[in-house]
This record gives C-alpha cells, sequence and structure tokens, in this order.
C-alpha cells in the first residue's frame, strides 16, 4: 500500500458497512479519503475516532441518486484534498420488490442508487485521474447475485448487480482503448452481516420472505472487515497485475 501512501481516495457509502470498512482501512494505510454517504455525521464522527491514523477522512454529504451531490463532491474534493486515484463505490441499496407487483419508485432507487450513480462517481473519478495523469484504481463493490441470481423477490437489485458485472468490463475494454493504467476490479462478496438487511425489511411494505429471514439466520456470514481487506489486497497488487473479478463467500454458505 505504499503507493498509496498520502494519495486521495473516494468512497461512497462510508456511513456504515462495507463502505465504512473500506474507509477505515484505507486511512489506516495513510490514504486521504472522503467518506461520500447521505449520513455525513455518521462519517464525521468515524473521522474523529480515526485522528491520529497515518491517514484522514473527510465527511462529504451527498445522495448517490442525485447526479448534482456527486459533482458537487468530486468538485470539493478536486479543490480541498487533490486528484483522486482510488475509488471505491461501495454505496448500494436494496429492496424487496418483484416484477409481478412491485413498487416503480423502488425499482428506480435501487438503479439510480447501484447503477447510474456508480457510473457517474465512475466517469467523474476517470476523468480526475486522466486529467492529471494518475494511474488509479477503481473497485466496484458487487455482489455473488450478479454472477448467479436465483431470488426473484428482489429481482432489481440482482439486474443492478448484474449491471455492475457488465459496467467493470466495458470500463475494463476502455481504458484499455485509451492506454490508461488504471485499474478495474469488481468485488463480489456473498451474506454480509452488515445494516443493509435491516434496511430492506424496513423498505419491504411487508414483503420481506420468510426465506430470506431463514436463510441469513441458518447461514454464515462474511464481516464488512472481510471484504476490505480484499480491497486491500487488490490495492496491494503491483502496477502490471489486475485483480478483475473477485467472489468471496463464508465457508459454508449456500447459494442464494
Amino acid at each position: 500500500m505504499d503507493r498509496w501512501n498520502g494519495k486521495v481516495a473516494i468512497v461512497t457509502g462510508a456511513s456504515s458497512g462495507i463502505g465504512k470498512a473500506i474507509a477505515t482501512k484505507l486511512v489506516e494505510n495513510g490514504m486521504i479519503v472522503a467518506g461520500l454517504a447521505r449520513r455525513k455525521g455518521l462519517v464525521d464522527e468515524l473521522a474523529a475516532k480515526l485522528k491520529g491514523a497515518k491517514g484522514e477522512l473527510h465527511g462529504v454529504q451527498v445522495n448517490m441518486t442525485s447526479e448534482e451531490d456527486i459533482l458537487k463532491a468530486f468538485e470539493y474534493v478536486a479543490k480541498n484534498l487533490g486528484p483522486v486515484h482510488v475509488l471505491v463505490n461501495s454505496a448500494g441499496i436494496s429492496r424487496v420488490s418483484p416484477l409481478t407487483c412491485g413498487r416503480t419508485d423502488q425499482w428506480k432507487d435501487v438503479l439510480e442508487t447501484n447503477v447510474i450513480g456508480l457510473s457517474i462517481a465512475t466517469r467523474e473519478a476517470v476523468k480526475s485521474m486522466s486529467v492529471n495523469n494518475v494511474d488509479g484504481h477503481i473497485i466496484h463493490i458487487n455482489s455473488v447475485v450478479g454472477h448467479s441470481f436465483r431470488k426473484t423477490s428482489s429481482a432489481m437489485y440482482g439486474a443492478s448487480k448484474f449491471a455492475v458485472t457488465a459496467l467493470t468490463d466495458a470500463l475494463r475494454d476502455e481504458l484499455n482503448q485509451a492506454k490508461s493504467k488504471t485499474k478495474i476490479t469488481s468485488i463480489s462478496p456473498g451474506f454480509v452481516d452488515t445494516e443493509m438487511l435491516e434496511k430492506v425489511s424496513e423498505n419491504s411494505d411487508g414483503l420481506f420472505p420468510m426465506e430470506y429471514v431463514h436463510h441469513f439466520k441458518l447461514n454464515p456470514s462474511l464481516k464488512a472487515e472481510d471484504v476490505a481487506d480484499c480491497a486491500l489486497y487488490v490495492l496491494s497488487t503491483p502496477p502490471h497485475v489486475q485483480v478483475h473479478d473477485i467472489i468471496l463467500r463464508p465457508v459454508g454458505e449456500t447459494a442464494m
């Protein structure tokens, strides 16, 4: 991680779960991290706890469904922190909203956050890297359901993660065509024990299926820190090595 010491990273969804864990690890390893989140106060609390670490954490208020918010965040980073070297697209939501009876607004929330917001952040990071001659690294936090999906009650979430898989491939091709040395990695975890499951249940309009409850109660889970360690691994590879895709599951997990 020495090559990233003192360099700028943007982590979306940094207020909790995987994003919080990754932001923490990057700061501990000497990076200047802009933590983008709707709940900026939680990022500020984390920044206070990380005082004295090798790096720094700066909270930035962002709703990932708002292009205006995302653009302002990148402007803030450019003016106050410096060129972007690493982008971690960790922000993501899920809704139990089946195709046959789901709500359009919930479908839009999932796609605008998991796909469009990710794409806008990626575009702006690549712009920054290109203008500043930075050989950077972009990490998409994907999911195993972006490769194989069976639970139709969250069809739009699965569709959004399949989109992330496609966008990873497309970005790699575009960077290659541009002769860019910036890397792209997709990290696809199985079930991770974060507050996301609680949020899904809260926003399910009573449709949260018992199959989900049983699956998550009976199956082992990863910790957010496990995914963060994976992010550190891909960032630590030599400049000529690109880890394109990693799937990680807890031992003993049954497929969703």
